[in-house]
């Protein structure tokens, strides 16, 4: 049976990795909302072009008509779910509205579950991304009333560091960037914090997965690999990547902060979580780090050689 979707956002990073991966399974008809500044122009996706934050936007931008399932990769507030869901035309079965393990309050047992504490704040630690978490949070609790009040079975899905094909965020590419400039790793000492990732080619699957399945609805996962990493470990895998020695440089935590170094993932705190619920539901095995990662690395040279190219030809 065809499943027709609506992915709101879906032109960059996870979005498109998901319309992509989607493409590639049985039954899917896939439709795009977004404001049109990067068009996919994919065979077999409908692009539907406008802004999720003008109500007169949604109603007309979007046809009606019967949904199986709106993927939300761009809720950042509860105005942003509201305005959607208030002002789709037809019928919504799923709400899949994508989250962000940032929600978590810090200072849990580690590795946090889908029950530990949200933020009831903002983080003004975090500086201009105080917000992020909070409003998060706030979006979740709107997508709950609006798909209650509304009939619409909702499953959230809250990823961990996501990495991968079309990464915009400053994360593996800080590390593939000092390899090409033969610049050395910097590995905090003492090297204990460790992170969870989820390779964005699997968030793809299990948010596909969760489409249409009952046992999705109402539910709330994480996205996370069980793999633990550190810098150290990023270095070593980098290594076994490339069959090269990786130049490392291991600062203290002061030092580093003394220098104002900046690093895409703590250097003082674990980031860790529990994404065992989802994995369980659909014997889900994720990728591991260094196969994501190397795939990660041939993705990102051959975004340089193209970037090099286009230099030399203007």
């Amino acid at each position: 049976m065809s499943k027709r979707v609506l992915v709101i956002g879906g032109s960059y990073f996870c979005g498109r990795v998901f319309v992509e991966e989607a493409l590639k399974l049985p039954g899917a008809e896939i439709h795009v909302f977004n404001r049109g500044n990067l068009p996919l122009r994919m065979d077999s996706v409908t692009e539907h072009v406008g802004d999720r934050e003008r109500a007169g936007q949604v109603r007309d931008g979007i046809p009606a008509g019967e949904w199986a399932a709106v993927v939300d990769f761009c809720a950042y507030t509860p105005a942003h779910v509201e305005t959607l869901l208030d002002n789709l035309r037809g019928t919504v079965r799923q709400y899949l509205l994508v989250s962000t393990t940032t929600v978590y309050r810090k200072g849990g047992r580690l590795p946090l579950d889908e029950n530990a504490p949200t933020l009831d704040g903002p983080q003004p630690e975090l500086g201009e991304y105080a917000e992020y978490g909070y409003q998060k949070c706030l979006a979740e609790q709107a997508a709950h009333r609006a798909c209650e009040r509304l009939g619409i079975a909702l499953t959230v899905l809250r990823p961990a560091i996501v990495y991968g094909y079309y990464n915009y965020a400053p994360r593996e590419t800080y590390f593939f960037d000092r390899l090409r400039n033969r610049e050395p790793i910097v590995v905090p000492e003492p090297d204990t914090s460790v992170f969870n990732f989820v390779w964005v080619v699997d968030m793809a699957h299990l948010i596909w997965q969760c489409i249409g399945e009952p046992r999705a609805f109402g539910e709330t996962f994480n996205l996370a690999s069980g793999e633990p990493v550190s810098y150290a470990r990023i270095a070593e895998v980098l290594g076994e990547i490339t069959g090269k020695a990786v130049e490392t440089l291991h600062l203290p935590v002061a030092e580093i902060a003394r220098r104002n170094l900046t690093l895409p993932f703590p250097i003082d705190e674990d980031l860790v979580y529990d994404g065992a619920k989802i994995d369980r539901l659909f014997d889900f095995e994720h990728t591991p780090f260094r196969t994501g990662l190397r795939e990660a690395l041939k993705y990102y040279l051959t975004v340089k050689r193209r970037e090099a190219a286009a230099a030399g030809v203007q």
